[in-house]
């Protein structure tokens, strides 16, 4: 294979590979807008759970785990404060 039909190669499955992620979250918005909180919550929950427990896998640095927790964090009360908007 020669670099250039390699190259088109990985730009189609780096196309395809952004398709199947768009459609995970479109698939997440759904399931999000049509059960309540206490259903999706716990699983939203998990996945960020893993992947804080595969940063710590691979030692990421302190500073980027902070940050991730910083992020999670900075979602958790955003949704709060959107659930509580909702009542």
């Amino acid at each position: 294979m020669s670099d250039s039909n390699e190259r088109e190669h990985l730009d189609a499955k780096d196309e395809h590979n952004r398709e199947q992620r768009i459609e995970g979250i479109k698939r997440w918005v759904e399931c999000i807008e049509s059960e309540p909180p206490e259903t999706w919550g716990p699983q939203q929950n998990a996945v960020v759970n893993d992947q804080l427990d595969a940063a710590q896998g691979i030692q990421t640095s302190a500073s980027h785990q902070q940050h991730v927790k910083d992020v999670a964090a900075e979602i958790l009360e955003v949704s709060d404060t959107s659930d509580a908007d909702s009542k």
